[in-house]
């Protein structure tokens, strides 16, 4: 009798035993599980410099933004009144299409400077259009409207078409705007610049070798309703000077070539 007890309590603490190393085991796991998420996180930086992925100074003073609501404008009889040397095709429209009765030279359209003082004159609230990009093969000069000094992207209710003959003067346009925009009253926390930056690295967006060239705050309608459309503040990142890229700047989602936030 008193031998078989030795051997169970044999047995038992054996297999005490198996169970501590087990459970010892486990916990290591989960410790080395967690620092290494810890590393990663920490350390996009380190990683991108191991792939000779560089990038431009990046934004750090931006930690708070808003979303911003608007509505399409209606182009009256009475902001056609106001425009010179010009055709209008309709008015109470919210697409405004016009050609000019003398084309209008453009010395320089890629030249802020110019290209703004021929907005100020001939455009309605042209002050508040920035230049995106020339479209060679249409020879059309592509404008997206700004809101707090930021861009709204690729948003054909806020977009400016201004159309070049060979000569590159302006000799018509379409136009669309938004207007009564205004923030949301409760700001939230974005994303760090660097974030969206890794959101483009682990989806392989950024290859080695490749450069960030321009990463900024804008805009980009991801809600639509009848009368009224919501901003969404958005990363805007350029690769390698050519190539451009959204990042949903609250909940760090690619925005795809559709305008929907992916995960």
């Amino acid at each position: 009798m008193q031998l078989d007890w030795n051997k169970t309590k044999t047995i038992f603490i054996i297999t005490f035993l198996i169970l501590d190393l087990f459970l010892g085991y486990q916990l290591m796991q989960k410790r080395n599980s967690s620092q290494l998420d810890v590393i990663l996180e920490a350390t996009i930086e380190e990683q991108l410099e191991a792939n000779g992925i560089t990038y431009v100074e990046i934004p750090k003073e931006i930690t708070k933004a808003s979303y911003v609501s608007g509505k399409s404008k209606i182009f009256s009889h009475a902001d056609i009144q106001k425009l010179k040397n010009q055709k209008v095709a309709a008015s109470d429209q919210p697409i405004l299409q016009a050609t000019f009765v003398h084309p209008i030279p453009l010395a320089n359209f890629r030249d802020p400077d110019s290209l703004n003082e021929f907005l100020r004159q001939n455009i309605i609230h042209g002050k508040d259009y920035e230049f995106w990009m020339f479209d060679e093969k249409k020879r059309t000069i592509i404008c997206f409207q700004k809101y707090d000094q930021k861009m709204i992207y690729n948003n054909a209710s806020s977009m400016l078409l201004l159309r070049l003959n060979e000569r590159d003067e302006v000799v018509s346009y379409k136009q669309t705007m938004l207007y009564d925009l205004e923030k949301y009253d409760k700001k939230q926390d974005i994303i760090p610049a660097i974030k969206a930056i890794e959101t483009l690295y682990k989806k392989d967006y950024l290859k080695p070798g490749d450069r960030v060239t321009t990463i900024e705050l804008g805009y980009y309608a991801l809600v639509h309703f009848t009368a009224s459309q919501v901003l969404t503040p958005t990363w805007h990142i350029v690769v390698n000077g050519k190539k451009d890229y959204f990042i949903h700047a609250f909940e760090g989602q690619f925005i795809n070539d559709e305008g929907n936030a992916l995960e």
